[in-house]
This record gives C-alpha cells, sequence and structure tokens, in this order.
C-alpha cells in the first residue's frame, strides 16, 4: 500500500506542488477569507464553503440576516457560522499579529484556543491555506484518519480529546517522514485520494 502511494504521489507531485504554492504570499485580504473559509467547513462541503465566501465578500454590509441567508445554501449549521463570521474582525485582530510565530505548532495551538469555532483541525487546515504551516502540523480531517487507519498508522480513525489529536499528529508526522512525503503535500495526496481533485 505504501509503494501505491508512492506512485500515486509521483503522478501527481508538480499539481500538489503547484497548489502548495498558492498558498503562500497571499494579502492580508485573502488571509481573511482563508479564515472565513475555515471557520465553515467543520461537517460541510468545502467547494460549497468557498462559493459562501465569495458571495459573503461582496456583501456590502454585514448582519445577521443576510450572511445567514448566504450561509443557509451552502453549509450546515448556519446559524452558528453566522455568529462566527459576524466576530470575524475582532477574531481577525486577535490572530494576525501572532501569524509570523515560527513555531507552528504554537501557534495552531494559540489559534484554537482563542477563535470561537475552530478546533485544532480547523486552526491547521487554516495555517496550511495560507502558507504557514511548514510540514509542522497535521489535519486530522475524517479523510486523513481513515486513510492512516488503511496504512496501519493508527488503530482508530475517532479522534476522542485533544490528547489523542496530538498522539496522532505525531503518528502522522512520524509516517510523513518515513515515506519521504511532507505532510502538507501528504494532505493533499490524501484528499485527492478521495475526492479526485486538489482543492484547499
Amino acid at each position: 500500500m505504501k509503494n501505491e502511494l508512492r506512485d500515486l504521489y509521483n503522478s501527481k507531485k508538480e499539481e500538489i506542488k503547484l497548489r502548495l504554492s498558492k498558498f503562500n504570499n497571499l494579502d492580508e485580504d485573502k488571509q481573511f477569507k482563508e479564515m472565513l473559509f475555515c471557520l465553515l467547513t467543520p461537517q460541510s462541503k468545502a467547494q460549497k464553503c468557498w462559493q459562501a465566501v465569495e458571495e459573503i465578500s461582496k456583501l456590502k454590509e454585514w448582519n445577521r440576516n443576510n450572511i445567514s441567508n448566504i450561509l443557509r445554501k451552502y453549509t450546515r449549521f448556519h446559524n452558528n457560522k453566522t455568529g462566527y463570521i459576524l466576530e470575524s474582525s475582532k477574531t481577525w485582530q486577535l490572530i494576525s499579529p501572532n501569524l509570523n510565530n515560527k513555531d507552528r505548532m504554537n501557534l495552531r495551538n494559540f489559534i484554537a484556543d482563542n477563535v470561537k469555532g475552530y478546533g485544532l483541525k480547523e486552526s491547521g487546515h487554516f495555517l496550511r491555506n495560507i502558507g504557514k504551516s511548514d510540514n509542522q502540523i497535521a489535519i486530522l480531517d475524517r479523510h486523513i484518519l481513515r486513510n492512516l487507519k488503511e496504512l496501519g498508522v493508527i488503530e482508530n480513525d475517532k479522534i476522542k480529546n485533544k490528547r489523542n489529536y496530538f498522539d496522532i499528529e505525531n503518528k502522522f508526522l512520524d509516517f510523513s517522514k518515513s515515506i519521504g512525503i511532507p505532510i502538507d503535500e501528504l494532505d493533499l495526496l490524501f484528499w485527492s485520494k478521495e475526492n479526485g481533485e486538489i482543492f484547499k
């Protein structure tokens, strides 16, 4: 199975590297949009969440009604997520000054602890999407967990608590090193293996 994964990686490597390179050097407006995107993705389809972000970005005024009307078309739990979006400007003022912290795991944990609507997974997703994960952290969504279980890296593909998240993350980081595929690239490889495309 590892050989099959390496073969798949070799066939998609250039596309994956190109996608990751586009996450780098985003201006502040685009970084903010990625923060909004990651507020919306839990239990919702990524492509639809991005459509919602694009529509929200075009609004002349942000209020509960017009944001909720957009989110109910594209995401689950639109009421909660509407609240997160309405708080997002304050949220951005909190996290933006810290984004140059080179200890990405420490930065990820800070964001997870301080941004309403984010957990460890969403915080890692956000940092990867703005080019600030640097192969130091994992995004443990269901696609990743399922693949790690199939590969025998983990026995259980359900995360029980924060400590368990860190344990699985370390196993994923070790696996990434052992197979010679950077973890940011491996994340997109697993995504494309499951969904047939390389998105974000």
